[in-house]
């Protein structure tokens, strides 16, 4: 990875990282991430926001499960790739930074967040609590996926990347870029600018605070299942 004179996270994710082992994980994260969270629309008339979305390759298959699919990510350049795939795309909506708060309250029945809590500040966190809750119905629901617990370290990281690239056909890749990524700028980042990890009652209790009921969910969404995953809904 080039070094990257990143100041935030925002940064970070907008400029020319190197995250993936090779095109092929790339392509098989976004899918299992899609596949995964099909499985948690529960209508075909489900209105659904993918928060911090990154490049949702898969995008299109998930829409096909619910009626319209809005997406958003805070790095610019995302979302210009995200209008450049499914511009035309008749059940996607891109959204632009500011949007957000016109989509109508109590509208979405699903909002989900995957692999996004770790690089927001708890202050901000609490933010989008309030903001998603506002925007989800009654009986809406808010997933949050691929959180870090104070348990997890690169090691098992590492391990389940392996894993992944074994089953992927991307092993070699995967190896590779585990000796990459420990000289990298995102290792030093995850220094600089904060890399946030929650245990399972401390994130239910701060869920609660912020008006909502939740519950540990068995599976992760992605490869890797040594972090949490929560469903939240509002309280009334």
């Amino acid at each position: 990875m080039r070094r990257n004179g990143a100041k935030s996270w925002l940064d970070f994710w907008n400029g020319d990282t190197a995250i993936y082992a090779c095109d092929r994980r790339r392509e098989l994260h976004y899918e299992g991430v899609a596949r995964d969270l099909s499985a948690h629309v529960r209508s075909p008339e489900a209105l659904v926001l993918d928060y911090g979305c990154g490049d949702a390759l898969f995008a299109a298959r998930l829409a096909g499960d619910c009626e319209a699919l809005l997406l958003y990510d805070a790095a610019p350049h995302v979302r210009e790739r995200l209008q450049a795939r499914f511009g035309r795309e008749a059940r996607i909506k891109i959204l632009e930074d500011g949007t957000l708060g016109a989509v109508a309250d109590a509208s979405l029945d699903l909002v989900v967040a995957n692999s996004l809590i770790q690089y927001v500040a708890p202050e901000e966190f609490s933010g989008l609590l309030d903001l998603w809750r506002a925007k989800l119905k009654a009986d809406g629901r808010l997933l949050l996926a691929d959180i870090p617990t104070p348990q997890s370290n690169p090691l098992n990281d590492a391990g389940a990347l392996l894993q992944f690239g074994w089953r992927g056909g991307f092993f070699g890749a995967a190896s590779t870029s585990l000796a990459r990524l420990y000289f990298s700028d995102y290792r030093r980042l995850r220094k600089e600018l904060g890399f946030f990890r929650y245990g399972a009652a401390e994130l239910c209790e701060f869920l609660q605070q912020r008006g909502y009921g939740a519950r540990l969910l068995p599976r992760n969404i992605g490869h890797n299942q040594s972090r949490l995953c929560f469903v939240a809904r509002p309280k009334n």
